[in-house]
């Protein structure tokens, strides 16, 4: 062999060192972690669920273009908080007592492991950017529930995007930056984004792994927006107007938080979950169809939401149809990191990366359940859903063939009905008692 040919081998074989020690680095760095949760987004109020698009939300849009497309996608349940409670611990919260929103006056166990907790230990810097509702006294604060950076409002339900005043600095509405209650002035929504995009750049520049969870407030009521974003719209009702201004405001800050990551180069290696924390709400002229109902109910309208996932780095484009639930994040997020989940509880969420592969050779939840403490629920199993809603009789749904939930088959199906009827009251009895019934007992007895 001549000289030069054993030059030029030896430079092919240190370059394929070089590519192999690079591919090695690269699926060895952790991914960053955003949860980005929209508070009452209706089903149809995101661009990409309807064709024809009924609206445009063109940040959220490409989110989903670039990601997978989850069609059958629910939260935990029809309110905000217990949703809430549910996402960050990968369990039902009725395993915890945690039905409805009035729960988060109490606030989320303090035996609860958050996804948080589990991501701080791996050496994440986790952060908190808006509404946290679950929990207003301090051992419940969200810096001592795993986030390290906190910037937000504790509870409840809304808040109001212009006034920030603050009498009592105890008030649970106040907006505190970590335990201490700061001044602020602008439009809330802008004010979230921008304190997201400097958790992102500051994490960028140190090189760290982080886990950013930005619940917004928006769409929440109240109904306020910046006038000429208003103007944009014209639908012949003025509060419908206003919500399409809130979405539209809340699609642009979603699209900052989207741009910081590709001005610091770390967008193809985040994993984004962006999702609703249940379905958009009759008072602010939220938009579910083709879904029946909204917002405090367990017809699909109160419970399926928009649902993307997205990981440049790693996930191809795609629509997933199988259905899925909120709690089913942190432990997808566990998996990818190789992160065991605690042995002493049980985790009712799932990986769902089998299900966007296409390699499930079962459905990835054999039944999915609904239980707000107030005489409804629901289950789903298949294509079939039962539904009680404080009526006399239950309603079975075809899924499949009827997504508006128009045609009850209960009576036609007899042995359906019984069957997840049962699956229903098999799964409440190991629920815990609603903390709103422990107290009431408590109450009862200190008379």
């Amino acid at each position: 062999m001549s000289a030069l040919n054993k030059m030029i081998l030896k430079l092919h074989f240190s370059m394929c060192l070089i590519v192999l020690f690079s591919i090695g680095t690269l699926a060895q760095e952790k991914p960053n972690v955003i949860i980005i949760l929209a508070d009452d987004q209706g089903n149809a109020d995101a661009g990409f669920q309807r064709s024809p698009a009924t609206l445009s939300t063109p940040s959220i849009d490409k989110l989903a273009a670039s990601g997978v497309i989850f069609s059958q996608a629910y939260a935990s349940a029809y309110v905000c908080a217990p949703t809430r409670a549910g996402l960050l611990t990968g369990r039902y919260q009725q395993r915890f007592g945690f039905y409805t929103a009035n729960d988060s006056r109490v606030g989320l166990p303090l035996s609860e492991t958050t996804l948080a907790d589990l991501l701080q230990k791996e050496g994440y810097r986790t952060g908190i950017f808006g509404k946290w509702h679950l929990g207003i006294e301090e051992s419940y604060h969200p810096l001592k529930r795993g986030f390290m950076d906190f910037y937000g409002f504790l509870g409840h339900g809304g808040h109001d995007y212009y006034n920030f005043s603050c009498p009592d600095e105890k008030n649970y509405e106040c907006i505190q930056r970590n335990f201490k209650t700061v001044n602020e002035s602008g439009y809330l929504t802008d004010i979230l984004a921008k304190e997201a995009c400097s958790f992102i750049k500051g994490n960028a520049e140190k090189k760290k792994p982080f886990f950013l969870y930005l619940p917004f407030n928006a769409v929440h009521a109240p109904l306020q927006a910046p006038e000429e974003d208003i103007k944009r719209f014209n639908t012949g009702n003025r509060n419908r107007d206003i919500q399409l201004a809130m979405i539209y405001r809340m699609d642009l800050a979603i699209g900052e938080v989207i741009k910081t990551l590709k001005e610091e180069g770390i967008y193809e290696n985040t994993l984004i979950f962006y999702f609703s924390d249940n379905g958009g709400a009759k008072a602010t002229s939220a938009n579910n169809l083709p879904l029946r109902d909204y917002k405090q109910s367990v017809y699909e309208g109160g419970l399926r939401v928009p649902f993307v996932v997205s990981w440049p780095a790693q996930l191809q484009p795609s629509v997933c149809k199988e259905p899925i639930i909120s709690l089913d994040i942190m432990p997808t997020i566990c998996a990818i990191l190789d992160i065991k989940l605690p042995t002493n509880k049980i985790f009712d969420g799932k990986n769902i990366l089998p299900a966007i592969d296409g390699k499930l050779k079962q459905p990835l939840h054999e039944a999915l359940f609904w239980d707000g403490a107030e005489n409804r629920w629901a289950v789903r199993s298949g294509q079939w859903k039962l539904v009680f809603d404080k009526g006399a009789k239950l309603e079975l749904y075809d899924l499949q063939n009827d997504i508006s939930e128009s045609r009850n088959l209960a009576a036609q199906n007899p042995d359906k009905t019984n069957e997840l009827k049962l699956k229903y009251e098999k799964w409440r009895a190991e629920m815990k008692t609603p903390m709103g019934d422990f107290k009431k007992k408590n109450r009862k007895k200190n008379k």
